[in-house]
């Protein structure tokens, strides 16, 4: 049980670093298949399909979040039932979903012969006139996309380049000005104004309106870097690296704030956000859609970012927000082929890779992550990202002796400035420690965790647990198991540990009483169902023991642990006869080790 119980601890650690630097596909299709392409309809399966069943697949699909697989499915529907509108809108969307602009752009020609009124197909339309410098049919279509806060802001933006691209700045300003509506309207009105009038060659213009931009929110990254870029050419490279250096205090090494910072320092004048009309609706629809995904606006934000990059198919944060918002929805094979976008000579493209590191692993390639990371950390050695999400990567594969290396070097690079977050870097090179069977190492490091982060419940937890595991330093593990169920009394495996831990002592009613607790929790960890068997043979109570064990084998538990469950269900537990006994014995007598 040992094994199984020290890798859960590591399981229920907290997943989120203090090191962390902020941050992100098509998604596959017949003829872009990934990993799973082989359950993938071939063309000649979906033209063998019924209507009936292609559309079930596709609504399938759609609730799987597969945008490519609904299309596809969709669009087999359609070819059998061309006249069905219902379809028609779906393979639609679904298209547009999915990245594949260019198809999306015929459904919605079709769309618009049917209903004239329809607002997302006027908008793809408007997009494609647009990126095909078609700047007064772009504007018609555009301006009849609108129907609330949100589209009506981006509707305005995109018409503004149109304007912009037919020559008239003039008209582009005064509509965006014209625009009335919520709070944070302004700072994109103002940024946006800003960029058209840099293209116009006012320049002076331009800086009213986009320090405007930046006194409303001087923590928004692009109105940053567009200021900054403005004022090294309207003023100079010590007023745009003030700008970055403020932004840099309150988010820390952004690849991009770095770069401009670099760059002004250097004595170089930086180009506007955008050079063109396209890269500004790009930039428009980018803006909105990254906002949109942070505050729980998934479905809208990815039509926003897929048009976005259908505009600008290299934009660097564009492809980044998509790769986040797929991560978001669990959708970690989509992301990877987003993150392989990122062009090879943006200042984003390392972070990237350590992003693409951790979507491999997260569908099974862990030796293709593991691969990227050592070639970027051997290109910046005290990259504390990257050396971090090795770790982490390690760690989940039981690599357990590798991550224990991997941490010490992300301990090594860590500047001073860093040391106080630094305790969950000790934490998991604790647990790598214990582990590999380096408990002195292991237990060195827990304690520094914890002088770094006093009260830390994972880290009371795991060292709480691993004392009384060992018969050692009972009363003060016990006391620490206390604590961070008092932290976190909601959390199944925590309240396993406590459970298990009087278990491990021989108080075996108050382990009862624990375990319940916990299975009521984690209703459907095995580790959980098989303590709780474990205690109720102790206290006599056999026939649940056995349910629970049976539950335990048939929640798929570890393998190694599967024929010790079988052989209790056949055998039972031996009798109780020493350990348990006499941690007991010395948990009463107050001698806690």
């Amino acid at each position: 049980m040992l094994s199984t119980r020290f890798r859960r601890l590591a399981i229920a650690a907290l997943t989120v670093s203090a090191l962390a630097m902020p941050g992100h596909v098509l998604a596959q299709t017949p003829e872009h298949p990934t990993d799973n392409a082989a359950q993938f309809p071939t063309k000649n399966d979906l033209k063998s399909m019924t209507k009936a069943g292609s559309y079930l697949a596709a609504r399938h699909a759609s609730v799987e979040r597969d945008a490519g697989a609904a299309a596809a499915f969709y669009r087999s529907a359609l070819r059998t039932d061309p006249k069905n509108n219902e379809l028609l809108d779906r393979a639609f969307i679904s298209s547009l979903a999915d990245g594949d602009i260019d198809e999306a752009v015929k459904l919605a020609d079709r769309l618009l012969t049917q209903d004239k009124s329809n607002r997302v197909a006027r908008l793809v339309v408007g997009v494609r006139d647009l990126k095909q410098k078609k700047y007064a049919a772009a504007q018609l279509n555009i301006n009849q996309s609108i129907r609330g806060p949100i589209t009506d802001l981006v509707a305005t933006l995109l018409s503004a380049w149109a304007s912009f691209g037919a020559g008239d700045s003039k008209a582009a300003v005064a509509n965006i000005d014209k625009l009335a509506g919520p709070e944070w309207y302004p700072i994109f009105k103002d940024l946006h104004a800003g960029l058209i009038l840099e293209l116009a060659n006012r320049e002076k213009d331009a800086g009213s309106r986009l320090e405007k931009s930046y006194k409303l929110d001087d923590s928004m990254l692009r109105v940053v870097d567009a200021y900054a870029r403005w004022n090294s050419r309207n003023k100079d490279g010590a007023a745009a690296a003030a700008i970055y250096e403020a932004f840099e205090k309150k988010l820390p090494r952004h690849p991009l704030v770095q770069e401009g910072l670099k760059e002004v320092r250097a004595g170089k004048k930086l180009g506007p956000l955008v050079d063109s009309a396209q890269a500004g609706a790009a930039e428009a629809l980018y803006g909105i859609g990254a906002t949109l995904t942070r505050r729980g606006g998934e479905d809208l934000a990815l039509v926003y970012l897929q048009l976005s990059l259908y505009l600008a198919p290299t934009h660097p944060m564009a492809l980044l927000s998509l790769a986040d918002l797929y991560e978001s929805v669990k959708k970690p094979a989509m992301a990877i082929k987003v993150y392989e976008r990122v062009p090879a000579n943006s200042p984003l493209k390392r972070n990237a890779q350590i992003q693409l590191a951790t979507n491999l692993d997260a569908v099974d390639r862990s030796e293709d992550g593991i691969k990227i990371l050592k070639q970027v950390i051997d290109q910046a050695p005290k990259d504390i990202e990257a050396v971090m999400a090795l770790g982490n990567i390690e760690r989940g594969r039981k690599k357990f002796a590798d991550c224990a290396v991997t941490y010490s070097k992300g301990i090594d690079a860590m500047p001073a400035t860093l040391e106080k977050n630094a305790w969950v870097t000790y934490y998991y090179r604790g647990i790598c420690e214990e582990r590999s069977k380096q408990w002195s190492k292991a237990e060195a490091d827990m304690r520094k965790a914890l002088e770094l982060q006093p009260e830390q419940p994972h880290v009371l937890n795991y060292l709480g647990y691993s004392w009384i595991d060992q018969g050692v330093n009972l009363d003060e593990g016990m006391k620490m198991i206390k604590r961070a169920v008092d932290q976190r009394p909601d959390d199944g495996y925590i309240v396993d540990s406590l459970g298990w831990a009087y278990y491990r002592i021989g108080n075996y009613e108050d382990a009862v009483k624990h375990l319940e607790r916990a299975i009521d929790l984690k209703p459907e960890d095995p580790t959980i169902n098989d303590h709780l068997g474990d205690a109720y043979w102790r206290v006599g109570r056999t026939l649940e023991a056995r349910f629970q064990w049976s539950h335990a084998r048939d929640l798929k538990p570890e393998p190694e642990e599967l024929p010790k469950i079988e052989a209790k269900l056949e055998n039972g537990l031996p009798e109780d006869t020493s350990s348990s006994a006499s941690a007991g014995k010395k948990k009463e007598d107050g001698k806690g080790g």
